[in-house]
């Protein structure tokens, strides 16, 4: 508890009450008001569309390399490798990661070289990719947001009882129709509450963006930072009311999460 106090609850409440306040320490609403000025909603915007992006596609690989592995699509001894891989991998972010993308797909990165030097492509150039770009974070988001995604939805799939699917086949359900109107529908609940996770987790991630694209790119940590990093142009209670709208956001995806896992388990009883 001393510790969920002083690392949680203490910052949290610092940046909520900073976000109602002036330099001198008085009561106001324009710090609010001022997130629909300048470039800060579309920086709101371009956070939302990576974090969708990213959550989306981490859902469907995730989902399929989960299902190939409790469904026996993949040899059985691949599924401990995969899990220990994927509890590793989810909590793999910040700077090393930005590290890790930038010398594979940077400029002058593995992948970068030796498709310039053996096939005479140039990522920019031929495939319009950049590392720096909206598409080069939201690849980089997928290393920690497809694990995520299969950790938590294995156990959903290891729930789907046998009894249902040979009960659908009496029945004279096909594969594609069992899990049309079986299968989907009770996992639908786990997948969206997947989905709102992973998009709390993009939406929430700092060190990766500001190590990778520093200022190339525009979104909401990129900016939180111009402002609290204490220039003379920079606006700390501006960048409170902006973690605020962001703390604000991924509170709203996490609460529908735990909902939709709640009703989820009902079925997995």
């Amino acid at each position: 508890m001393i510790f969920v106090v002083m690392f949680l609850v203490l910052p949290t409440m610092h940046i909520v009450i900073g976000a109602f306040q002036t330099r001198d320490g008085a009561f106001t609403l324009q710090n609010i008001l001022d997130l629909n000025s300048g470039t800060i909603p579309s920086s709101y915007w371009i956070s939302v569309k990576i974090s969708v992006a990213s959550a989306a596609l981490g859902c469907v690989i995730g989902f399929g390399m989960a299902a190939a592995v409790v469904f026996g699509a993949v040899p059985r001894w691949f599924k401990a490798p995969l899990l220990t891989f994927s509890g590793v991998a989810s909590n793999f972010a910040g700077v090393p990661l930005a590290f890790a993308f930038l010398a594979t797909f940077g400029p002058v990165g593995l992948v970068t070289v030796l498709l310039r030097n053996n096939f005479g492509i140039v990522l920019q150039r031929d495939l319009g990719f950049s590392i720096l770009s909206f598409w080069g974070l939201t690849i980089t988001y997928l290393f920690f947001q497809i694990p995520l995604m299969i950790l938590i939805i294995t156990p959903a799939l290891e729930g789907l009882r046998r009894e249902w699917r040979e009960a659908a086949e009496v029945l004279g359900a096909t594969g594609l129709q069992y899990w049309r109107m079986v299968a989907l529908p009770i996992l639908f609940p786990s997948i969206l509450g997947t989905f709102a996770l992973l998009f709390a987790n993009a939406f929430g991630a700092v060190a990766t963006a500001i190590a990778l694209t520093g200022s190339s790119l525009n979104i909401v940590p990129i900016q939180l930072y111009a402002q609290i990093r204490g220039d003379v142009l920079g606006n700390p209670h501006l960048g409170y009311a902006m973690a605020f709208g962001m703390i604000v956001v991924t509170a709203i995806a996490n609460i529908a999460y735990i909902w939709l896992r709640v009703r989820a388990e009902r079925w997995l009883k």
